[in-house]
């Protein structure tokens, strides 16, 4: 497994994602939505892999819902730099990763895919992030 870690600009918040593929062969992701293009979000996961969040000081972290209200944004309230989105359901997490905030964004050089899931349901959505978004583990460091 390779680990590609990054932080937001003040680094409150750090992320680890695990992976055993090249990251030149994941696919990254821009959503369409209005959050995520505003962001200039390019997201990417991999549900054999593994992300870790660590939070140094969680009054500091935004967690936004929107649209669905199926997934958290993590925002950083200190910086303002989007970090992840997760989705926490039966007890456990899955989450894509911006890959700006990577120390070694570049080796994902995919270009980005605009896609667009304005059409899912609710249910959808969940099952969809559930079997494509990686595994993650949130601590508060």
């Amino acid at each position: 497994m390779t680990i590609h870690r990054g932080h937001c600009h003040c680094g409150n918040i750090d992320i680890a994602f695990e992976t055993g593929k090249p990251a030149a062969d994941i696919p990254v992701r821009a959503c369409d939505c209005g959050f995520c293009r505003q962001h200039g979000m390019r997201a990417v996961s991999d549900n054999e892999g593994r992300a870790t969040i660590a939070i140094r000081d969680a009054e500091k972290v935004n967690r936004y819902r929107f649209g669905l209200k199926t997934a958290d944004y993590l925002v950083c309230a200190n910086c303002g730099v989007y970090v992840s989105a997760i989705l926490w359901d039966g007890g456990a997490g899955w989450a894509i990763v911006n890959v700006n905030v990577l120390d070694d964004a570049s080796e994902f050089s995919q270009e980005a895919l605009s896609v667009n899931y304005d059409s899912e349901s609710e249910a959808e959505r969940r099952a969809r992030r559930r079997a494509n978004w990686t595994p993650v583990i949130v601590q508060e460091i």
